[in-house]
């Protein structure tokens, strides 16, 4: 499966999750420590917010690791709100067009998981998209529908409600289908100011998800480290693995739950999908 990390607070380097850490994305890539496969070799992505509204976006088709130029802009690149992505296909064409962060207007979306049996009920899924959103969707992917049945479903308006909404419609359909679980997913959503965490699976046993622990709990934890010395109380992590281990500093996503970071602020809420 993929591996995918979201980061918001003060403006840092892309770089400072991507490449630096002890087990940093482009590690995962290669080989990641709590995927079902340890390769994410299928393309990748970043995407991260600036001056304007909407997300810049860099993706490509080769693995992370050789992408000169990813590097490059991870060096140079800071930003407040960032999202990242290596994917591991599960049988659709490695393309740019299939590589996260998908994005639309201010929002954007990373996936990991997938739709099982997902071509007996595509066709079903694909109709359901509000017309004003189809013409936007470039891939083939089940991650790349499941964004937009979210923004069908009023994703801006209600995030909880839209992706529950989603998930059932896929659960629903599917189950009629004789698929007996029909999704694994987490999924990262933001639409540039707050960063949105979803774990959930039909079997209950979902994929890997964590957050960073508070600036404060960190430093206290250690007093030594140097990195945790410049850590800010808004800045927080969402990741598919740890990127350190370092006790204490990442904590898992309870399963069938939806995370919400705000300005250094986690809450989270019970994720109980439903069909429309």
């Amino acid at each position: 499966m993929c591996r995918w990390i979201s980061y918001s607070g003060d403006p840092i380097s892309l770089e400072s999750i991507l490449i630096t850490p002890q087990n940093s994305l482009i590690d995962q890539s290669m080989s990641a420590k709590m995927s079902a496969k340890p390769t994410n070799a299928d393309g990748f992505g970043v995407g991260w917010y600036g001056r304007n509204n909407e997300p810049g976006i860099y993706r490509s088709t080769l693995p992370a690791w050789g992408d000169q130029n990813l590097k490059e802009i991870s060096h140079h690149i800071s930003s407040g709100l960032f999202m990242a992505h290596v994917r591991r296909s599960t049988g659709t064409p490695v393309q740019t067009s299939n590589c996260h962060p998908f994005r639309h207007a201010n929002w954007m979306f990373v996936h990991n998981g997938l739709i099982r049996d997902f071509q007996k009920i595509r066709r079903e899924l694909v109709v359901t998209v509000d017309p004003k959103y189809f013409s936007y969707m470039e891939g083939n992917t089940d991650s790349e529908l499941i964004f937009f049945l979210a923004l069908t479903f009023g994703l801006r308006e209600d995030p909880l409600r839209a992706v529950e909404l989603t998930i059932g419609l896929i659960e629903k359909l599917a189950k009629e289908q004789g698929t007996a679980f029909p999704i694994q997913m987490s999924l990262g959503i933001t639409d540039g100011q707050k960063l949105y965490a979803f774990r959930y699976s039909s079997e209950g046993d979902s994929r890997s998800l964590f957050y960073s622990n508070s600036a404060d709990e960190i430093k206290a934890l250690y007093p030594d480290n140097l990195r945790a010395r410049d850590l800010t109380s808004n800045m927080r992590a969402v990741v598919s693995e740890p990127l350190s281990d370092l006790q204490g500093v990442w904590l898992p996503v309870d399963e069938s739950t939806m995370l919400i970071v705000e300005q250094g602020d986690v809450s989270m809420q019970p994720f109980k999908p439903h069909a429309p």
